[in-house]
This record gives C-alpha cells, sequence and structure tokens, in this order.
C-alpha cells in the first residue's frame, strides 16, 4: 500500500481541525465553558484525544479560535447573502447585524467568548481571528473609510462592547436599542441589513452548524488584520 501523498495529508489534518472547531463551539454553547473538558470535544469530534493538543496549546485557545471561526462564517454569509451588494452602507449595516445576532441568538457561547477575551492571554492570534479582521476591515474600507487602520479597531471596539452590553447578567440591553446607537453613529437607515421587526420570532434557533465548519477551502478577499 503506498503512502498517502502530502496532499491528502494536509486536507485530512485540516478536516480534523475543523471537526475539533466545530465541536468546541456546539459543546460550550451546550454546556458552558466549565463543563466542557477537552475529552469531550474530543469525544464530540471523533478525534483521538491527544490530537486536540497537536492543534491547539489548550482548551481556552482552542474554544476563542473555534467561535472566531463562527463569527467570521456567520459575518461572512451576511455579507455574500443574496440580494449581493457591494455597497458599503450596506454591507456595514449586514455585519453589525450578524454580530449582534450571534449575542442574541448563542448567548451563553458568546458570553464565554467575552470572558475569555478579558483573560490575560486575550486575543489567540489564529486564522479565524485573522479571516474576521479581514472581513470587518474590507467592510470599513467598502463603507468609505479614509483611515482603515484607525477606524478597524474602532469599529471593533464599538462591536465588543455592544454584544457585551447585551450579555451583562441582570442588566442585559435590548439588542435593538444597541442596533440604533451603532446605526445612528454610522449614519445607517434603520431598514437597512436585518431589521429586528424582520428577524423571524418565537422559532427554534438553528442548530446545524455544519456549514459553518466545511472542510472546503474558501476564497480570501484582501482585508486589513
Amino acid at each position: 500500500m503506498s503512502p498517502r501523498s502530502a496532499s491528502v495529508n494536509e486536507e485530512l489534518r485540516r478536516r480534523s481541525r475543523e471537526r475539533l472547531l466545530q465541536a468546541a463551539v456546539e459543546l460550550v454553547d451546550e454546556r458552558g465553558y466549565e463543563a466542557t473538558t477537552l475529552g469531550d470535544i474530543a469525544d464530540r469530534a471523533g478525534s483521538a484525544r491527544g490530537l486536540v493538543s497537536y492543534y491547539f496549546p489548550g482548551k481556552r485557545q482552542l474554544v476563542q479560535s473555534a467561535v472566531h471561526r463562527l463569527m467570521h462564517r456567520t459575518l461572512e454569509e451576511a455579507l455574500e447573502r443574496e440580494p449581493r451588494t457591494e455597497d458599503g452602507r450596506e454591507r456595514l449595516a449586514r455585519a453589525i447585524d450578524a454580530i449582534l445576532g450571534l449575542a442574541r441568538d448563542r448567548p451563553v457561547l458568546m458570553r464565554q467568548h467575552m470572558a475569555g477575551l478579558l483573560q490575560a492571554e486575550g486575543f489567540v492570534q489564529c486564522p479565524e481571528q485573522r479571516r474576521l479582521s479581514e472581513l470587518l476591515g474590507d467592510t470599513v474600507a467598502r463603507y468609505g473609510s479614509e483611515d482603515v487602520f484607525a477606524d478597524y479597531p474602532l469599529l471593533r471596539a464599538l462591536l465588543m462592547g455592544a454584544v457585551y452590553s447585551a450579555l451583562v447578567p441582570g442588566v442585559p440591553m435590548p439588542v435593538p436599542a444597541l442596533r440604533a446607537e451603532l446605526f445612528q453613529r454610522y449614519g445607517l437607515d434603520w431598514e437597512s441589513g436585518v431589521p429586528p421587526e424582520k428577524v423571524p420570532g418565537g422559532e427554534a434557533r438553528e442548530q446545524d452548524l455544519s456549514r459553518f465548519f466545511a472542510t472546503e477551502e474558501r476564497s480570501s478577499r484582501p482585508g486589513q488584520s
């Protein structure tokens, strides 16, 4: 039996890593961070437990990478949905709604993510975080920023602050109010993006996250990190 080619081995490694990312998001969303172990994640992914440490230094790094993957794929899907548009104002509205939508729909997961960012290590530099940065930087550029390197970090900080405000236990701010503040700041029309009144209410949230962790490569656009 001939040995596998380098490209086949690389594809298998990529698939293994992405199964771990998906399993981490699912389990933390279901159980919370503390109740989820690396062994649980490996079992859900169908991977050997020792394989987790091959890809990630620890649970915090794995979970943060997993949430950044969900965030950048959610943002990518929102930006490219039909009808597709190159209008910078509409794309910024979609970006804001995509991130606030995660806070609304997956509060346990996003609360754990925000708590992780406040740990000493802060942002984990990983491909998922870089891709999220690229998409947000590109959105700021299309909106018409004359200084993306200054305006992108501001947008990121405002989105993080809005997500935090929506998730504070006991005193959460309503997402529509946070959206209104951001839309006013950037001069966006309320009807842009996905207004709260157009979000289906009373329906079970989507459980199948597999499309956000699909193993096919996606083309990257130039952006800012």
